[in-house]
């Protein structure tokens, strides 16, 4: 995100969240640390715009934590994110004031290419990752393996291959006591907090709705003299690769919010979907739309749907149906059957959660408290969102047990900006797209 105006979209992207108006912080002397509290070194690897965001909320934290190292691999990322961490003005990020003099990341420290996560990882405390997900499960295991804490954002992983190597690494994160949080920041904000502290209101959720409706992101188009390695990377939300299809890169939140409600995750998907709008050549392989209906093991179903299609209907919220009632995400209510109000969360009271998670895991570290095991619960929701997107693609009605065992891979064989990726253009610019009926994966 070079452009000032990119800038605000992320910072309004990022900051207003379930209905409710949630401030970036103010930067002043209440932010901060003792100068002689032990310092936490950050590594932060992909230097994007969330990547840049997470490593703001990680400076902004109370404790004495210091950017050290920053790998990605574009380089002109990198130095926009740099840029950022060390400006003097911090307005266009909706902040006040500066954190410059807690970033201490010398060209030697600069790492890029594909290799870059390699040698920035050793050199920090906690390693901040926010690279298009396809990379996250090789990310996360050499964190584990150096022995490191960890904050991730969502998803965790694109394909059952890659979910199978972040539940091997959460293992050892447990055993090891690192902490490890993912951004799925609905479980830290103070709304769904309390709607879940008061759930037993609703008695046994026995269905649920999920919703992310709205207009889609960003497209970046070729370029003269790319490679089509770096085309794909640049224009990553496109390429289930790299992104998993909108399902899995956005959607899994509110999936997750129903699995983290019922305490359990689906056992089986089947559904629908399909390109109507968004089939360009820019558009690569994913879907606009899709629709699927998730089955729970004790018969639970939730309806869940996503739409990338602008002038359409605009919603990104979750409803639980109980026995005694309904619990409504973004209004933060519980009702029951009658329409009476239980519960209703008072929304001014909301704090940013993308702010709480970095203030929950910062504080942690610095107490050497072992406090959060997110992995796990990251990997099993992407996994509910993968096993969605490939139930639209084919058709098929997918098991999730058989679905993990079956190891699909559909990552690259080689990482490098010459190689071939793992879906190539024919040879009028479009990209092979899934068919129901057609495409099979069980």
């Amino acid at each position: 995100m070079n452009e000032k105006n990119s800038r605000r979209e992320f910072v309004k992207n990022s900051g207003i969240l379930g209905g409710g108006i949630l401030a970036m912080p103010i930067i002043s002397k209440a932010n901060f640390f003792s100068k002689e509290d032990k310092i936490i070194k950050v590594a932060v690897v992909g230097c994007g715009g969330r990547g840049t965001g997470a490593a703001l909320q990680a400076l902004l934290s109370k404790q004495n934590v210091k950017v050290v190292a920053l790998a990605d691999a574009f380089r002109d990322r990198l130095d926009s994110c740099f840029k950022t961490l060390s400006a003097d003005d911090l307005s266009d990020w909706g902040m006040d004031g500066s954190v410059k003099d807690r970033v201490d990341v010398p060209e030697a420290r600069k790492f890029v290419g594909f290799d870059a996560y390699q040698k920035a990882i050793p050199l920090a405390d906690v390693v901040i990752l926010a690279t298009p997900p396809g990379f996250r499960p090789y990310h996360f295991e050499s964190c584990i393996q150096h022995n490191k804490h960890v904050f991730m954002e969502k998803p965790v992983a694109v394909d059952p291959a890659g979910i199978q190597k972040v539940l091997q690494a959460a293992a050892s994160a447990k055993q090891k006591k690192l902490n490890v949080v993912v951004g799925l920041q609905r479980r830290y904000q103070d709304s769904y907090r309390a709607l879940y502290e008061n759930k037993n209101l609703v008695g046994d959720i026995t269905s649920a709705q999920a919703w992310w409706n709205n207009d889609g992101v960003w497209v970046k188009p070729r370029t003269y003299n790319q490679t089509e390695m770096e085309y794909q990377m640049r224009n990553w939300y496109y390429f289930n690769w790299l992104c998993g299809d909108h399902i899995v890169e956005q959607h899994i939140h509110n999936i997750d919010v129903v699995n983290w409600f019922k305490g359990a995750y689906p056992v089986k998907a089947q559904g629908l979907g399909g390109r109507q709008v968004r089939n360009g050549k820019d558009h690569g392989e994913i879907f606009d739309h899709h629709f699927v209906e998730y089955h729970y093991a004790d018969g639970t179903i939730l309806n869940s749907q996503c739409r990338h299609i602008p002038g359409t209907m605009s919603k990104v919220d979750e409803l639980m149906i109980g026995t005694k009632g309904k619990i409504y995400g973004d209004a933060a209510m519980i009702k029951d059957p009658k329409g009476k109000t239980l519960f209703q969360f008072d929304k001014k009271k909301d704090r940013n959660p993308y702010q709480t998670e970095h203030d929950e895991l910062f504080a942690a570290v610095a107490k050497n408290q072992y406090k959060f095991a997110d992995a796990e619960i990251g990997a099993y929701s992407t996994l509910s969102a993968i096993m969605g997107r490939m139930a639209t693609y084919s058709g098929q009605v997918l098991d999730a047990e058989q679905l993990l065992d079956s190891g699909i891979s559909i990552m690259p064989k080689e990482f490098d900006f010459n190689a071939a990726p793992p879906v190539m253009p024919d040879n009028y610019g479009y990209y092979p797209v899934a068919v129901p009926g057609k495409t099979k994966y069980l």
